[in-house]
């Protein structure tokens, strides 16, 4: 037996090749369920997920498994569980800095201006994974608002294609490896210790924060109240050129009067609304819905 093959036999891998036809099919099943789009150069990364899933529940072959996620409520579960193989959970607190100041020494201070005295903040938090970029907003606006307006009210709605990441999200804990992403003037009464050399999000701030299974391409439709601010980084690199704008109107019609729209920088380019206006300079691509409408 050659060497490959005993590395075959050691991994129990008995899939065949994925050929492009093949391929092409798999890209349009993800692509209709999820809006999530595979160019052929991440092929590699498709077919790893799915062979892992693969193994994992028996199947040796492409068809068979593609078949079972078509059979109803069965496939239904068994869809939720391959998505997860097939969905990047790359993710970290505060991982954009300049985004986060903007809303915290801009934003936040013009939109109390206009704010009535027992308006809540309610924020978005779009593609959360396993709850940090929440957990940060929550960090983020627990302290701006205790600087300037204790009493002042704020919730966090975080979505993501994910129920396994939204598992991990909700119960809060992470290795004490990851305290150092968080600065240390955020750290203070908003983590507390875990067990297993773990910390967690303290429970008031874990309070504010609830989390939803919610694809990006419904979340329009979805019950959402409207909205302040809606962080949404790194979500539509994963999405076609052409659907981004479409995403992006449906996140403007949340955003109140004064609201703000967060995304990752270079994530897209030409994108205008009528009732949108760009700020917060080069370093971070963020809209604000103007505060009386416009007409064409």
């Amino acid at each position: 037996m050659g060497m490959a093959a005993k590395s075959a036999a050691r991994s129990g891998n008995q899939i065949p090749p994925m050929d492009d036809l093949e391929f092409a099919r798999w890209v349009r099943l993800l692509e209709t369920r999820t809006g999530v789009t595979v160019p052929p150069e991440r092929k590699p990364f498709l077919v790893t997920g799915l062979r892992r899933r693969m193994r994992q529940t028996g199947h040796t072959d492409y068809n068979s498994y593609y078949e079972e996620l078509l059979d109803g409520a069965r496939g239904a579960v068994e869809w939720a569980t391959l998505v997860d193989h097939l969905t990047v959970h790359e993710t970290r607190f505060f991982r954009h800095m300049p985004s986060l100041e903007l809303i915290r020494k801009q934003w936040l201070p013009d939109w109390l201006d206009e704010a009535s005295d027992d308006q809540p903040v309610h924020a978005l938090s779009v593609g959360c994974s396993t709850g940090e970029e929440a957990y940060t907003l929550a960090m983020l606006l627990d302290v701006a608002l205790g600087e300037v307006d204790p009493s002042r009210r704020f919730g966090i709605t975080a979505t993501d294609v994910s129920q396994p990441a939204l598992s991990q999200a909700r119960a809060a804990s992470y290795p004490l490896s990851r305290l150092e992403e968080i600065p240390a003037q955020y750290r203070v009464g908003t983590i507390e210790p875990d067990e297993d050399e773990n910390f967690r999000i303290a429970e008031r701030l874990r309070k504010r924060v609830g989390f939803a299974c919610v694809n990006l391409m419904h979340a329009s439709r979805a019950p959402l109240r409207q909205l302040d601010l809606i962080y949404c980084q790194n979500v539509l690199i994963y999405f076609a050129r052409e659907r981004r704008g479409e995403l992006l109107d449906g996140l403007a019609r949340l955003l109140r009067p004064n609201g703000l729209l967060v995304l990752g920088p270079g994530e897209v380019t030409g994108w205008t609304h009528p009732q949108l206006i760009r700020t917060g300079g080069r370093q971070v691509l963020a809209f604000l819905r103007q505060s009386k409408e416009t007409r064409a």
